[in-house]
């Protein structure tokens, strides 16, 4: 496992050369740290209105053949429902442009497409997740994986910020979009938003695990992370923060889901006076979580790595040890 400081390094590098995506029909950018909106960089492909930059709208998205509009009634679908109306029925989604909206004729939910899913991490988030240099994304980036990232500053499993709703009613109604495709990982974080607007234990739960199930069927064969809420920690004035904090790790274990606590991280690696406000980071604080998660993300099995490049790997030490090589 690479040490801290080799992490840093090569989050700087991912930073630099530009490794994360704008996700979920949104450029990739760097807000102010309580930013709760922004842009987005892709038009909505057959729409009338192409170019449009307002979240969530739909116009007449492509579609290909599929099985969705034969589902029966009462049929779950991971969310939203069926489409209604089939536009090009016969368009291939590998021949759209990356970026361009399409109708997924299985579930009919809008979705974006992205040439090559082989390594992307999707991020479910706020404000932490939000900016390009966001700790969630330079630990992941750090890890292996370019980043989708789906959410807003201001929202959580339970909070909205007005124009986006929840994590599981921004998904349901298309306020952001999941990239279509296989996607390995998806990481769900939050919480803060939920713990400083009085959401309750009961209605984060319930909503936690809608969008687990929502996201498990839409992805089956990806592996799901959850992450906590970035706080001080009990014993440091963490309060709601870290209380929520534990109740999502106790709602990843009833999934089996593996889990990261957030909840003291702040005091743990002492950021407390790397903040831009009173729960954001500034750049140099994002930048050392990032580190952390990084880590965090190698010690415990999900680290990226390209099966072209083990295949290389695994012929070469073959060719190696029938020559009588070591090293």
């Amino acid at each position: 496992m690479r040490n801290a400081s080799a992490l840093s390094r090569f989050v700087a590098m991912m930073i630099a050369t530009g490794v994360v995506l704008g996700g979920c029909g949104q450029a990739s950018y760097s807000p102010a740290p309580d930013s709760g909106s922004s842009e987005l960089g892709s038009s909505e492909v057959g729409s009338s209105d192409a170019g449009s930059s307002e979240a969530g709208s739909l116009g007449a998205p492509l579609t290909g053949s599929g099985s969705g509009a034969a589902m029966g009634a009462g049929v779950p679908v991971a969310a939203g429902s069926v489409a209604k109306t089939r536009i090009g029925s016969t368009i291939d989604p590998a021949a759209l442009p990356s970026g361009s909206t399409y109708r997924n004729p299985d579930n009919g939910r809008n979705e974006i497409i992205v040439k090559d899913t082989s390594n992307i991490a999707v991020l479910i988030g706020d404000s932490q997740s939000e900016p390009a240099y966001g700790w969630p994304r330079q630990g992941l980036a750090a890890a292996g994986y370019k980043v989708f990232f789906c959410g807003r500053g201001g929202t959580g499993f339970v909070a909205s910020n007005g124009k986006t709703g929840n994590y599981i009613d921004a998904l349901q109604r298309g306020d952001w979009k999941l990239p279509y495709g296989a996607p390995p990982l998806v990481v769900i974080e939050g919480g803060g938003n939920d713990a400083a607007r009085g959401a309750s234990d009961a209605q984060i739960v319930a909503n936690a695990e809608r969008l687990i199930a929502s996201i498990q069927q839409r992805y089956p064969a990806a592996r799901i992370l959850m992450v906590g809420t970035l706080g001080r920690g009990a014993h440091y004035g963490g309060g709601r923060r870290s209380e929520v904090d534990a109740l999502l790790g106790r709602v990843a274990d009833r999934h089996g889901l593996p889990f990261v606590s957030a909840g003291d991280w702040l005091t743990r690696y002492n950021l407390t006076g790397s903040m831009a406000d009173r729960v954001h980071l500034n750049r140099q604080g994002h930048a050392a979580l990032g580190a952390v998660f990084g880590q965090r993300l190698q010690s415990m099995g999900f680290d990226y790595a390209d099966p072209g490049m083990l295949a290389g790997l695994s012929h070469y030490a073959g060719r190696a040890a029938g020559a009588g090589l070591s090293h």
